[in-house]
């Protein structure tokens, strides 16, 4: 039977076993993964089981890298979601850990768009260190990733978004994520694309400042194409500020729902 160990094939006898596979291709591997899960006990395998063996503190190879970076996925994901474009408006609080999430499962594109360059004040909740001060926000993020996940193609543009340039700069991308915190911005592109790009997925997000209950913060299926993310009236305001742990929720909330659009998951 044929299974895939560390992105190989490899034809194995029936009855082999997770361990036996590691005897054998990678002795001193101390981390066993078993499609997606990190095994303590032996297995019996099956055609087509996924294995992926790691070296603790090892260095690897530019081409067992991608591997070993998805090896944690549920199997399938990563081969699926390697395709997808996807655009963020916005390299903020949502944006940039948007962007950091899709770019750790793997995301094929990420197209990241802003104007803006970082400053003190972001650093309680956007992804960004002191050294990015002063930097460009696409360009930071556009590092960043690099350092994260080398196998993410990201452009960036440095433009203001209004209603002359949103359609251009999204049409080829998958879904749309709108990111801003400017709430001028923010109804600029959800209305743009709800009346032009009517085909085109868009997630956003509204209602996340303070320090109020995690579980106010819900996804909502507004139209087929349109899903809002937020406690929907929490919006950031005069002794009500904008802080990594909710911002950080919306935003993840907004990563996985467009993983799961991407998957097929539309319902939410």
């Amino acid at each position: 039977m044929k299974l895939i160990v560390n992105e190989d094939e490899m034809d194995v006898k029936k009855g082999t076993t997770a361990f036996e596979v590691r005897n054998k291709v990678k002795k001193d591997a101390d981390v066993v993964v078993y499609n997606g899960f990190i095994i303590k006990e032996d297995v019996l395998l099956q055609e087509g089981d996924l294995i992926t063996l790691i070296q603790r503190g090892e260095i690897p190879i530019i081409e067992e890298l991608e591997v070993l970076l998805t090896s944690r996925h549920t199997p399938g994901v990563h081969k699926k979601i390697k395709k997808a474009s996807i655009g963020i408006a916005g390299l903020g609080g949502l944006g940039s850990n948007i962007a950091v999430s899709l770019a750790r499962m793997g995301i094929g594109k990420l197209l990241l768009v802003d104007f803006d360059v970082v400053e003190p004040s972001n650093l309680n909740r956007q992804q960004y260190f002191i050294r990015h001060i002063g930097m460009l926000k696409t360009e930071a993020l556009q590092q960043l990733i690099h350092e994260i996940n080398p196998f993410v193609e990201v452009e960036v543009i440095n433009i203001y978004l209004d209603q002359t340039n949103i359609e251009d700069c999204f049409k080829n991308m998958d879904v749309i994520v709108e990111a801003f915190d400017n709430p001028t911005s923010k109804s600029t592109l959800v209305n743009t694309v709800l009346e032009k790009m009517k085909e085109k997925p868009m997630v956003a997000a509204s209602g996340m400042a303070g320090y109020f209950s995690n579980n106010s913060i819900k996804t909502k299926r507004i139209t087929k194409k349109f899903y809002l993310i937020g406690d929907g009236v929490s919006a950031a305001k005069p002794g009500c500020g904008l802080m990594a742990p909710r911002v950080a929720i919306a935003a993840n909330h907004q990563a996985n729902t467009v993983v799961r659009i991407l998957l097929g998951e539309e319902e939410v």
